[in-house]
């Protein structure tokens, strides 16, 4: 798989049978198919995990949420110890350039998930911005956050 703009390369339990690769992802406990849009979910957990320091038991990977009726799934949430939405990150495959269409599905998605912090990356650009519900504004931030700063 390309090679993705993080601090590390991460070790993964990778698959190949049938010209089919799959990859061992340890917060659903199974292997999934190996698509470019996972390797880069993958790699973004594992930097949220090991890197930032995000626990383990409050990062969710293919949440369901439903959105005007219809069900939906977010890439990546993470929650605070009540259990509410604290950080949701959309992943697209490294080829998909970030422009504003991703900007506006995430967005749309967290009228639902109302996280405070959201992440935008195709494994190569990352956006991190957070919101400020009480003035209706958000603000973009040089990296991102540690799960302690959230």
């Amino acid at each position: 798989m390309q090679p993705l703009n993080f601090p590390c390369d991460y070790a993964f339990d990778i698959r190949t049978s049938g010209g089919k690769s799959t990859i061992f992802d340890p917060l659903r406990r199974k292997h999934v198919r190996l698509t470019p849009e996972e390797w880069v979910r993958q790699n973004l957990v594992q930097y949220l995990v090991d890197d930032l320091k995000f626990p383990v038991g409050r990062t969710a990977i293919e949440t369901g949420f439903t959105y005007q009726g219809i069900q939906h799934r977010a890439d990546v949430i993470v929650y605070d110890r009540r259990g509410k939405p604290v950080l949701m990150a959309e992943c697209k495959a490294p080829d998909v350039k970030i422009k504003q269409d991703v900007f506006d599905q995430i967005a749309r998605y967290n009228t639902s998930v109302q996280a405070n912090y959201l992440v935008v990356t195709n494994g190569l650009i990352h956006y991190c911005y957070v919101l400020d519900r009480k003035a209706r504004t958000y603000r973009f931030l040089d990296q991102l956050p540690r799960y302690e700063d959230l």
